[in-house]
């Protein structure tokens, strides 16, 4: 949605001068999803919203957002998320971006990744024991679930929702507005809210292109990713971020995209999902259990980006 908006709006104020042609679910990709950026480097992709996830193979500072429960740990983890990317963290990762070959634009959103699974409700890391959990090519991810005695099973997308209706995984774990439009209902019934991995998207163009346009539609281009990039938030976090007073919705209707669901919670609980909401209790042991995890990883992301990650967490906290 996020990248249509943006097309829209392109298209709109630049009168029709520039067309943007979106093409969803991984299409250019042809469901390989971590291909991306090698495609937007070569030149096949000239613009691209997509996972910090789908990046993080040939980016690996990327992978700090998905360093489990390392944003969940915080009092407020969207005003946490907000601080790292609007922060040192996120002109480090830019850095990192341009210097693989794309031209950043700016940080959207999918949202927090939550717990789906057939079997039974999860409210510690026995519960996940020997569960088949449908996860991203990362090796991060693997050595989460790992870490908390599942059984993960790398998979695209594209061929989770067959591989669910099978009984191939019994698990899988995404933002809610990525796995409530497939139905996993239908074959889900529990449903964690544990908001272990952070899911940001990029806006990042082919640096080819983004020079042939003039400094004016540079503007204009970077204007209207950035108010996709504010919509992408709000679809994100309505209904999902209790501290927000309401300041999501509100932005959504100002600009008339109010979704149809903005009560996630009652949502899930019509369709007959059963939700675990973790205590703070239950969420240390989990992160206790993933530390080796954070551990490992942080020489791998770079240090001085988790560290500065860590310091506009705690800036903000105050």
């Amino acid at each position: 949605m996020g990248a249509q908006y943006f097309a829209d709006l392109v298209k709109e104020r630049s009168e029709g001068k520039i067309n943007i042609k979106v093409y969803p679910n991984a299409q250019l990709t042809t469901g390989k999803q971590t291909n991306a950026f090698m495609l937007l480097r070569n030149g096949t992709i000239d613009f691209a919203c997509q996972s910090t996830i789908n990046y993080s193979p040939q980016i690996p500072e990327l992978n700090l957002f998905a360093l489990p429960f390392f944003f969940a740990a915080q009092p407020d983890r969207y005003k946490a998320l907000d601080a790292v990317t609007n922060g040192k963290a996120g002109e480090l990762v830019a850095k990192a971006i341009e210097a693989k070959g794309g031209k950043f634009i700016c940080f959207g959103e999918n949202g927090f990744r939550e717990l789906t699974n057939s079997k039974r409700s999860i409210a510690s890391p026995e519960d996940l024991d020997g569960l088949k959990i449908r996860v991203v090519g990362s090796p991060l991810f693997l050595d989460t679930f790992k870490a908390l005695g599942a059984n993960p099973v790398t998979m695209v997308w594209s061929d989770t929702m067959s591989a669910i209706q099978q009984g191939v995984v019994d698990g899988q774990e995404n933002p809610i507005n990525t796995f409530f439009p497939v139905k996993i209902h239908e074959y889900h019934k529990f449903v964690t809210n544990w908001h272990y991995v952070a899911d940001p998207t990029m806006f990042v163009a082919n640096p080819k292109v983004w020079a042939s346009f003039s400094p004016e539609d540079q503007e204009l281009l970077t204007k209207a990713a950035k108010e996709a990039a504010a919509y992408q938030i709000a679809l994100a976090r309505v209904g999902l971020d209790e501290k927000d007073g309401g300041r999501h919705l509100e932005f959504l209707k100002n600009i008339d995209r109010v979704p149809e669901i903005t009560d996630w919670a009652a949502k899930l609980s019509e369709v007959g999902m059963t939700a675990t909401d973790l205590t703070p209790e239950q969420m240390k042991v989990f992160m206790d259990k993933t530390q080796s995890v954070r551990d490992a990883w942080r020489s791998k992301i770079g240090e001085e980006l988790v560290k500065a990650a860590e310091e506009d967490m705690a800036a903000a906290a105050k």
